[in-house]
């Protein structure tokens, strides 16, 4: 299923922070921005910060069906053509049509709350892992056999629970990967800072870009510690000091990879480059010698949406699914006598 039991939590002291940052986005001046299309002979010019950023501020989204890994179907292909692309997306629309529930399946929600896209991405990559060539993930046999046992034994206890399910997170770089909804992030700049906030979960990150160095190693975050640099017109975000809980992506949309631990070795690099008035270049490049046998990159354009609406992402309110989870699994055990 593309869906997940969705929880949340914030810590106080970020949430200042990053409000008092959000606040004064706002009374910031915006700059006129292009709203039409330049041809191919035209060279498109990023539109700046009243500090002289590149401005990447405003709502994007990155709702896609391109597979997060290629799947061996598509083996030895990079790209798809037009006409290859068109009947992908047609055969993904005949999956989106809500059947029957199977005998003893309590069901989940049906396509009206979907948000998953309806299109490959732009470059009509074959999947959104572009490095090793191949699209697949180099992934070392120990965090697949760990992944595999979290999964069989998720009803044993919160321990082996999504940290998505546990209100925790969705990770960095998990959090920018697409999932079944709720694919909008908000990105705000002031001098020294970009701010890029999440629909999904409502997490808020903030990313200091005046050079200060990363914070020591005996302090680990589960996000990590970002430090942002540019590079020309494309930011850079350093992120080391995780603290070895999280996993790298905590979305069904991951496949494979859902589940796969992250150790507190891990180091991140993205690059955000908006490349025209409605499209930021994201990549992302992941090094963890203890959990994949090289790095690796993922490649997935952000749309900009202006009428976008992002509300209130209330996880905790009515959210019972980790109880009930515990519950059925303490149910499934009760008649061996466990």
């Amino acid at each position: 299923m593309w869906y997940e039991s969705i929880v949340n939590q914030r810590f106080y002291s970020s949430f200042i922070a990053a409000a008092a940052i959000i606040g004064l986005a706002s009374l910031l001046p915006r700059p006129a921005e292009a709203q039409t299309a330049t041809t191919p002979a035209q060279k498109w010019t990023a539109p700046r910060t009243p500090d002289g950023q590149p401005d990447l501020q405003g709502i994007w989204t990155n709702a896609t069906i391109t597979p997060f890994e290629r799947p061996a179907s598509l083996a030895g292909k990079a790209v798809f053509t037009e006409h290859e692309a068109a009947e992908f997306e047609a055969l993904a629309a005949k999956g989106r049509v809500d059947g029957p529930g199977k005998p003893g399946d309590v069901g989940s929600y049906n396509q009206a709350w979907s948000d998953g896209g309806t299109t490959v991405v732009s470059t009509r990559q074959t999947s959104l892992v572009v490095d090793p060539p191949d699209g697949r993930v180099p992934v070392k046999a120990w965090a697949e056999e760990k992944r595999a046992y979290d999964l069989a034994h998720n009803a044993d206890s919160w321990e082996h629970m999504s940290v998505w399910d546990r209100c925790i997170t969705r990770g960095v770089p998990g959090g920018m990967f697409p999932a079944g909804y709720n694919n909008a992030y908000q990105i705000l700049q002031v001098p020294g800072y970009v701010v890029i906030f999440y629909e999904m979960i409502h997490e808020t990150r903030t990313i200091p870009i005046d050079g200060r160095p990363h914070l020591p190693a005996s302090i680990r975050q589960w996000n990590g510690d970002p430090r942002g640099h540019w590079e020309g017109d494309t930011l850079v975000v350093d992120t080391t000091n995780y603290n070895g809980k999280s996993w790298i992506a905590t979305s069904a949309a991951g496949a494979r990879i859902k589940g796969i631990p992250q150790s507190d070795g891990a180091h991140v690099v993205e690059r955000f480059k908006r490349v025209d008035a409605n499209t930021i270049d994201y990549r992302v490049t992941i090094e963890d010698p203890e959990v994949y046998s090289k790095t690796w990159q993922v490649s997935v354009p952000l749309t900009r949406e202006q009428n976008y609406m992002i509300y209130e992402y209330a996880c905790h309110e009515g959210n019972q699914a980790v109880e009930n989870i515990l519950k059925g699994g303490r149910a499934h055990d009760a008649p061996a006598g466990r």
